[in-house]
């Protein structure tokens, strides 16, 4: 896997991605701490409907910004969008009401629609060969999982001896490097292109590949199991950890580490769950994991409500979700590099980046809002919300087996 960091123009980019996550990551539970400074047990009110605008950022934005830059310099579009994060980071330390966390995040998250499918459409130019590729997959994900738990880790530290404000010029610090990595990288020169498309038939270019590849469905059905998941612990973990179990600051920092942790159990290991039972089927298993945890968070809420205790079990079931989580998200990269092509790579990584961000839209609010109202019935709300999508996935799996959509290579190849 590591072999592929011998190339040096990846070398440079995965280095400026782990760099960046990690101040991402730092900036997660910062966010979640100025919250619950601003509003109290509501907190998972104000940081669902933070998230929730970072969704709209993500939906609204980035189709419109990949398809006005898909003919830019894609240095220029990387480093220009690290900057914007820089400042806006840079800001974030002296929020003191609810609606400015909301317009620094909507600008911050517009930044990141940009950066973000850019940055993983220049992958397989980088390294054009499909095992090379695939091993920067699994790296790709590796660091994910391992800012998951790095940076919380790093932030408990911190918080020991400085103020969670102080989170935020560590996150300033890696769009920094960042950019300067992007900054002293050597791209590969824009490939052939066939005759120039306008702004409007680029815009719904990526889509149109979603809805005529059965794969790709597939995964569209995977990212709403993986939202429902993912919600409860980025929007609820502050509110189980101050407001429910009243601990301290670190509380939510290890809560998140947890996650952390149960995602790279995953990723040091998927390689050969995939060659053994191939892509399609770990994503199934992961997004029954999702569900089956979900189910878990409902129990420990009820009894954690009602009597206080839980919170061991509670990181558990964190462990679990992140383990689910990883498993669908890890293979799902191969399903989007088999279903494009070098000329429209960008466009079906950005639509995969706004399809997937938009099932947040749907349970981000779930979390913040009904949990601000009742804890247990949002988490009853997402795993009913699981449930019907794992469901769907099952269903569509069965016919991607029937119709052959996936290539025996896709399979393998992890």
């Amino acid at each position: 896997m590591l072999r592929v960091l011998r190339n040096p123009t990846y070398a440079k980019l995965f280095s400026a991605q782990v760099i960046a996550l990690l101040g991402t990551g730092l900036l997660t539970v910062a966010l979640g701490l100025l919250a619950f400074d601003i509003a109290g047990d509501a907190a998972g009110s104000v940081l669902g409907t933070a998230l929730t605008i970072k969704m709209v950022a993500y939906v609204g934005v980035a189709p419109l910004i990949a398809a006005v830059v898909d003919r830019l310099p894609k240095k220029a579009v990387l480093i220009t969008a690290d900057v914007v994060r820089l400042a806006i980071a840079l800001l974030l330390p002296f929020v003191t009401e609810a609606w400015q966390i909301y317009v620094l995040v909507f600008v911050l998250q517009s930044a990141s629609a940009t950066f973000t499918p850019a940055f993983q459409s220049l992958i397989p130019a980088v390294l054009p060969e499909a095992a090379d590729y695939t091993r920067a997959l699994s790296l790709s994900r590796l660091a994910y999982d391992l800012e998951a738990l790095l940076s919380p880790t790093i932030a408990a530290a911190l918080l020991v001896v400085i103020s969670y404000n102080n989170l935020f010029v560590g996150t300033s610090v890696g769009f920094a490097c960042s950019a300067i990595l992007v900054l002293l990288s050597r791209l590969p020169a824009p490939t052939a292109e066939g005759p120039t498309m306008t702004f409007w038939q680029r815009l719904p270019l990526g889509a149109k590949v979603f809805v005529r590849t059965p794969t790709l469905r597939f995964l569209m059905l995977t990212n709403i199991v993986v939202a429902a998941g993912t919600a409860i612990v980025l929007v609820n973990s502050v509110v189980y950890a101050r407001g429910v179990f009243h601990l301290g600051d670190a509380a939510l920092a290890l809560a998140l580490a947890c996650y952390g942790v149960g995602s790279l159990i995953v990723a040091v290991t998927i390689p050969w769950v995939v060659d053994k039972i191939g892509v399609i089927r770990t994503m199934v298993v992961g997004a029954t994991v999702i569900t089956i945890g979900l189910v878990a968070a409902v129990t420990v809420t009820m009894i954690a409500t009602n009597t206080g205790a839980g919170w061991i079990p509670l990181l558990g079931v964190w462990v679990l979700l992140g383990m689910g989580t990883s498993l669908v998200n890890t293979p799902s990269s191969r399903l989007l590099a088999d279903a494009s092509t070098p000329a429209n790579r960008n466009l079906v990584y950005t639509a995969q980046f706004a399809l997937s961000h938009a099932c947040f839209l749907l349970t981000y609010p779930i979390a913040g809002w009904l949990g601000a109202v009742n804890l247990t019935g949002a988490a009853v709300a997402l795993t009913l919300v699981a449930v019907v999508a794992l469901i769907s996935v099952i269903l569509q799996a069965r016919i991607v087996d029937t119709t052959g959509a996936v290539r025996p290579h896709a399979t393998k190849s992890l």
